[in-house]
């Protein structure tokens, strides 16, 4: 475990020593939002005239709604992070099978040629021997006078 650290951080005009495990630029950017927060509920006029309690609560049920819209945005992101995953998923799934047909079909394919080679093979031997019969059965016409 990594030592506690300290750091001095403005919020609000003051000066707070916050004390943690994060690093110091995580607890500067920490309370950077806490004073934009503050900043944009100041610049409403009806803020300035609340008491101290009130306008601290104002700040956190924005800094809460800041929170839980993030929290939403994240579980929509990691839904469609799962749809996106299972679509990939499906994706490969589909590219193995058609892989599979491929293969099958390029060893059909090398079967019908060697098939179709052998055939050829044996037509000109079909057509040689019916060459050879019909012109043996032909009669010898030089030497028929």
């Amino acid at each position: 475990m990594s030592a506690k650290k300290n750091a001095e951080v403005i919020i609000g005009g003051r000066v707070y020593t916050l004390s943690g495990y994060e690093e110091e630029d995580y607890l500067q950017r920490v309370a950077t939002y806490i004073n934009g927060k503050l900043n944009d509920l100041q610049e409403m006029d009806s803020f300035k005239r609340l008491s101290q309690d009130t306008k601290a609560t104002l700040l956190e049920l924005n800094i809460a709604d800041d929170f839980f819209k993030a929290k939403e945005q994240i579980e929509k992101q990691e839904s469609e992070l799962e749809k996106k995953e299972k679509e990939i998923y499906d994706l490969k799934h589909d590219l193995i099978s058609y892989q599979i047909k491929v293969e099958s079909l390029d060893e059909q394919i090398q079967n019908l040629e060697a098939e179709k080679k052998e055939l050829l093979l044996n037509k000109s031997k079909l057509e040689a021997s019916l060459e050879d019969a019909l012109l043996g059965s032909l009669p010898d016409i030089k030497g028929e006078q």
